[in-house]
């Protein structure tokens, strides 16, 4: 079993250290990381009887400090991530759920949408043959597995039509579009 924690009381200085941790670790967003710093002293608070809304202007002023300085940016995050999960074959609709949960903004949002210049129909593809979908499967459980394959490019935010284009589509076809 693991050894018990021993928590300090949340400090400007502590906190800022941690925010600096985080974000050479991982990119952000201005409101995910609040997030972690908001867990951080929420745990610390429990842990020492503290009352958390007491950080709640401490925290406020390392993140603007944070992204003042710009170790936070939230349209530089968007885009990132945005041309990352494209190439990796996800649809629009499941890229946008998926910036919404890290906390950027509806308008920083609509702007990367907006400068999206990618076809869906590569994303597509692409997700079809990382996941082994239609003419990238098995030739033999390829008629066995369409609907299967369909619903799960559903699921992945694919409309119908464009899913059942790769799912029914030919490698070559698919390839040369891609």
């Amino acid at each position: 079993m693991p050894a018990e924690r021993h928590y300090k009381k949340p400090t400007e200085e502590r906190l800022l250290r941690a925010a600096v941790h985080y974000l050479e670790r991982f990119a952000s967003t201005e409101a995910n990381l609040r997030k972690v710093l908001d867990r951080k002293v929420y745990r610390a608070c429990q842990a020492l009887d503290l009352d958390p809304g007491d950080f709640a202007e401490m925290l406020d002023t390392i993140v603007e400090k944070c992204v003042r300085t710009g170790m936070v940016n939230d349209l530089g995050f968007a885009e990132m991530k945005f041309a990352s999960l494209r190439r990796r074959g996800q649809s629009k609709k499941k890229i946008e759920a998926q910036l919404r949960a890290k906390g950027v903004p509806p308008q920083i949002l609509e702007t990367v949408l907006a400068e999206d210049t990618s076809d869906e129909l590569d994303a597509a593809a692409r997700y079809a043959k990382r996941r082994r979908f239609g003419p990238f499967a098995d030739p033999a459980k390829r008629a066995d597995r369409r609907t299967k394959d369909l619903a799960a490019m559903c699921r992945a935010g694919f409309d119908y039509e464009t899913a059942r284009r790769v799912i029914d589509g030919d490698v070559d076809e698919l390839t040369n579009e891609t």
